[in-house]
């Protein structure tokens, strides 16, 4: 196996089982795609057209207005970050996501990928968890935005997302927490 499929090859292997012909004609479908620091990876507006899967590097992902733009979800660690509900509905995305570093991707188009779940009867169990864990983390993520105060919230980065703490700049952290870095300055000189 190529080493840059290993990380995708592990997260189904562990995430949403598949035969091993299965999961061999899927991970030949993917390309890989390397990105510059900066780059807009998805637009809002835009109809997701692929899987994609981040083998390496940092992506923020956030909605923006004329007036502000807010971060909603950083990806840090090798998963996928396609907008699901895009994806699977054909229907356009409001988010937008940038590389915070060099990014690695492996992509593969809507269509290969769809036939293939046909193929191998799998797509509906692949669709389906990936809702429920989305549906659970955005449940979560309102529940705590309502509920907590920015330092509460802060303080949860350390307990269940120490990895943007290390590899997120601050004033996109700020954004997260819908608040300044002035503030965020503040929280994190009386928390240490």
């Amino acid at each position: 196996m190529k080493p840059e499929l290993r990380e995708i090859s592990n997260f189904f292997e562990t995430e949403y089982p598949l035969n091993k012909d299965g999961l061999r004609e899927l991970l030949s479908l993917f390309k890989i795609e390397s990105f510059t620091k900066g780059t807009i990876i998805l637009h809002a507006e835009d109809e997701e057209k692929e899987l994609r899967f981040l083998n390496l590097g940092v992506l923020r992902e956030y909605y923006a207005t004329a007036d502000k733009e807010t971060n909603i979800n950083f990806y840090t660690k090798p998963q996928f970050i396609t907008d699901l509900s895009s994806f699977n509905n054909d229907q356009r995305t409001k988010k937008n996501q940038e590389s915070l570093t060099d990014i690695e991707l492996l992509v593969v188009a809507k269509k290969p990928f769809r036939e293939l779940l046909k193929k191998y009867d799998c797509g509906k169990s692949f669709i389906d968890l990936s809702f429920q864990k989305l549906l659970k983390y955005k449940e979560r993520l309102e529940y705590n935005r309502i509920t907590k105060s920015p330092e509460e919230l802060y303080e949860e980065l350390f307990v269940y997302k120490p990895n943007w703490l290390e590899k997120v700049p601050q004033y996109h952290i700020a954004s997260y927490l819908n608040i300044t870095p002035e503030t965020l300055s503040r929280i994190r000189k009386r928390i240490s």
